[in-house]
């Protein structure tokens, strides 16, 4: 834990004691448990749903769609009828100023 050995933590322990007091230490320490433990679970669910969200992305298939889109097949379209050609008379082909 951190590199400290059994002397480190025993000094550590013993200037808490002086330093904080016999009453209010393992309240202290209840608090300082209980914060850890909430950073665990915290960054716990973080990994759980980072590892969730890696499974669920495919990245071949996600490149796949970008580079060839699902083909559907084409729709028939329908084509305007061609308008009909109206019969001109010679004498409407005439130029009326001639």
């Amino acid at each position: 834990m951190f590199g400290l050995g059994m002397p480190e933590l025993l000094v550590i322990l013993v200037v808490a004691l002086v330093v904080i007091g016999p009453k209010r230490l393992p309240d202290i320490a209840r608090a300082l448990g209980k914060g850890m433990r909430e950073f665990r679970r915290a960054t716990d669910d973080i990994k759980h749903s980072i590892t969730i969200d890696h499974d669920d992305y495919n990245p071949a298939a996600a490149l796949k769609k970008l580079h060839r889109p699902e083909q559907t097949p084409p729709q028939p379209t329908e084509r305007p009828a061609p308008p009909a050609q109206q019969q001109t008379s010679p004498d409407e082909t005439k130029d009326p100023d001639a």
